[in-house]
């Protein structure tokens, strides 16, 4: 007998199937919830810098802990483990588990500007006191000391005034320049009353007489540079009227006059007028300054104040004070004759000239001229002045490791005498957001008026984002650097909050924006990362390293880009990265032996962007004082 059907066997294949379909869709919407809902836990805020670090001793690194509050340990057990599932051979050192401390001497080494390495090299033109790195055999495999009382810096604006005797044990200064007022201690502190060698009133009244001269609060004028500046008293007292200066010094001219500066948040760097380029671009700061900076101005063709007319914008101002202006008042006690005075100022006004700059105006003792908006004038002048010649087939930008010469950098062409060369600038503090000039002329490659205002966009994202995870808003930063610029757009993200940033463009990127950053007015400098910056240890609080590793991994070894992040970075420090999973996790690994606190987490567009966050602080710890023998 047959068997009896409900129904055809095509419709039972089709129910079987539905079924089948809907089970499918139903175990894979929970595989996805359950992957998000994990991923949304792991983008818990990590601990602040306070949790993350704590005090360690030299030989302690192994028994190191993040910190007694349990919040901290339920925070950082969030935090995402790739270890295991990404790898990626990058140049780095094998076999190191745990770095150790350098040893004492080394509290205040600078690489680049070591002193026994720089005299071996020719003492004509300062060359000495150029950059001249260690070979790959002399990098130290070891984490540069603190010294044994170090103390937490001053917050901003205090810092401009006081800085810890301990951080920075010189009292050269407060001897040598005792007279001048630079620097004074006073018990287990140093003060900086703002007194230099050119203005016995304080840089706040020597700043007054320049603002008389020419505008410095209308915000035409944002960016300066200050040549062999002392501790940077110019710098630190232009800054309540907007204006960033970069100013820079030779090492070790006046014992840690740069690292005086830095500890107290003003912009500066080790650097020195010598034989090559300094490391900014043409057209870069609006006002040039020299009080006194001992640089000979008018020697080797005119070949300093030739550099000086290449990064000096069109229109920009270049002051003087200090020999050989005002010599007839001062020639005594500069111990020098009035011939020979007369004869400095004579060749300083005629290199000027040359360079179609004009004397606006000498008064007391100030001198200052101005370089003009464009060259159409000037290059017709030539059939005058055949030297300097105008340069020819010349990158002007290019200054990294770069011999100066003595032919004047050409501005860009114009049409009219009216016209500023290379486009005009909006005044601060609407100059941040517009759109540079270089961007809308078309001479960054790749790079749109479009594309400048995402950028924008981003950074403003990012900052919210980074607000929540580390205390930008608590004053606990002040010296801020960015380690791969491209735009300058977290220096206009933090426009608004009492930070400065040293926007880095490394020197072998596909694009030199760092003009731009100048033109947005910020400051920075370009930099090859496989060597170690121009500054001191222990002077800046919190480092920006985004796509950094990428850039370099296969150019040198890791490891030493990691220690010299370490040896800038201060006590507590701050350092945010943002690469790939892979670069992350190996950085990671180093990081563990350098006594960092660190944590990757996803990007804040979510867990799906394949770039990572990884945090990093660095420990407290110091190194230990010498034993005295009985």
């Amino acid at each position: 007998m047959a068997r009896d059907y409900s129904g055809s066997p095509k419709h039972h294949h089709l129910e079987s199937k539905r079924k089948r379909l809907t089970w499918i869709f139903v175990v894979s919407g929970l595989c996805i919830l359950s992957y998000v809902l994990g991923a949304w836990q792991n983008t818990k805020s990590p601990a602040p810098p306070s949790q993350m670090s704590n005090t360690i001793g030299c030989d302690d690194a192994d028994n190191h802990r993040i910190g007694s509050s349990s919040s901290s340990s339920s925070s950082l057990s969030t935090t995402l483990d790739f270890e295991s599932h990404h790898t990626v051979n990058i140049n780095q050192s094998a076999g190191i588990r745990k770095l150790p401390p350098c040893d004492m001497s080394l509290s205040e080494y600078t690489p680049c500007q070591h002193p026994q390495r720089g005299r071996k090299f020719d003492r004509n033109m300062l060359k000495y006191r150029e950059r001249h790195c260690p070979t790959k055999e002399e990098l130290l495999l070891c984490l540069i000391p603190a010294p044994p009382k170090y103390k937490t810096p001053f917050k901003w604006p205090q810092s401009r005034d006081f800085a810890w005797y301990d951080n920075i044990p010189h009292k050269e200064l407060s001897i040598e320049k005792a007279i001048q007022n630079w620097i004074q201690v006073e018990g287990d502190r140093f003060r900086f009353p703002g007194g230099g060698t050119m203005f016995p009133r304080g840089a706040d009244a020597y700043i007054d007489d320049i603002n008389e001269l020419i505008p410095l609060t209308t915000g035409a004028i944002r960016t300066a540079i200050d040549t062999g500046c002392g501790v940077a008293s110019w710098g630190a007292y232009l800054l309540k009227r907007n204006i960033q200066a970069m100013s820079f010094a030779p090492r070790d001219t006046h014992e840690a006059q740069v690292q005086f500066a830095l500890e107290r948040g003003v912009p500066a760097m080790i650097g020195v007028m010598a034989s090559q380029r300094i490391p900014y671009p043409a057209r870069a700061f609006d006002m040039a300054h020299c009080s006194r900076c001992l640089i000979p101005w008018s020697q080797y063709n005119g070949l300093y104040l030739i550099e000086v007319d290449r990064v000096l914008r069109p229109g920009g101002y270049w002051i003087l004070s200090g020999p050989p202006i005002h010599w007839k008042k001062y020639w005594k006690g500069w111990e020098r004759t009035q011939e020979d005075l007369k004869r400095e100022q004579d060749a300083i006004e005629d290199v000027a000239k040359r360079l179609c700059w004009k004397k606006v105006v000498e008064k007391d003792d100030l001198s200052i001229w101005q370089k003009p908006i464009n060259h159409l004038e000037c290059i017709k002048s030539r059939k005058i002045y055949k030297t300097p010649h105008i340069c020819k087939s010349d990158n002007p930008d290019a200054a990294w490791y770069k011999d100066m010469e003595t032919c004047m950098t050409p501005l860009p062409e114009v049409s009219s005498p009216d016209e500023v060369a290379g486009g005009e600038l909006e005044k601060w503090p609407e100059r941040a957001f517009a759109v540079p000039p270089r961007i809308a002329s078309g001479s960054i490659p790749g790079i749109t008026p479009e594309k400048f205002r995402d950028d924008n966009q981003v950074w403003k994202e990012r900052l919210t984002h980074y607000k929540r995870i580390i205390p930008l808003q608590q004053g606990r930063y002040r010296n801020i650097m960015d380690m791969n610029a491209h735009l300058g757009g977290l220096a206009a993200a933090l426009s608004k909050y009492p930070v400065w940033v040293m926007n880095v463009v490394p020197a072998n990127s596909d694009r030199d924006t760092l003009g731009v950053i100048y033109e947005r007015g910020f400051i920075g400098t370009y930099q090859d990362w496989c060597e170690a910056f121009s500054t001191y240890p222990r002077t800046y609080d919190l480092i920006h390293a985004g796509g950094v590793f990428s850039i370099y991994q296969d150019r040198c070894d890791i490891t030493y880009i990691l220690l010299e992040m370490d040896r800038i970075l201060r006590p507590e420090g701050t350092v945010i990265f943002r690469d790939t999973v892979e670069i992350l996790v190996k950085i990671q690994s180093i990081a563990k032996e350098m006594r960092w606190k660190s944590q990757i987490m996803d990007h804040e567009s979510g867990p799906f962007n394949q770039e990572k966050i990884l945090v990093a602080v660095k420990t407290y710890w110091t190194g230990e004082a010498p034993q005295k023998h009985l």
